[in-house]
């Protein structure tokens, strides 16, 4: 069995140099931060993957779907991948049962940004 990762994670980087999913991940304590990292590493090793840990959202978006405790706690963080990386463009607190639109419009925006300066 191959140990090697399928993608490389990399942060989206702003162009001021922000990395917004970084600075989102260090708000959260420890354990969540854990959870989450460990979802996103099942990704990086066995993409592709589907539900009920990866939904596609749109062409070339998908969101990672982590529930972090048993009160429903439970983060989105959407990605996109380009050239065997999975690019981390946007995380969030879910409190809603339907994704707000904002949040996966922030998504669309950062992928296509990031893919205006890799071309």
């Amino acid at each position: 069995m191959n140990t090697d990762p399928i993608l490389s994670v990399i942060f989206f980087k702003s162009l001021s140099g922000r990395e917004p999913v970084r600075e989102w991940l260090k708000e959260l304590d420890k354990d969540e931060r854990k959870i989450i990292g460990e979802v996103i590493k099942l990704v990086q090793f066995r993409w592709p993957l589907g539900m009920p840990v990866v939904r596609k959202i749109d062409t070339g978006l998908w969101e990672v779907r982590i529930h972090l405790d048993k009160k429903n706690h439970i983060a989105r963080v959407f990605f996109t991948v380009h050239a065997h990386e999975m690019i981390l463009l946007h995380g969030f607190i879910k409190k809603s049962q339907k994704t707000p639109l904002k949040e996966i419009n922030l998504a669309r925006k950062r992928k296509i940004q990031y893919l205006r300066e890799v071309k």
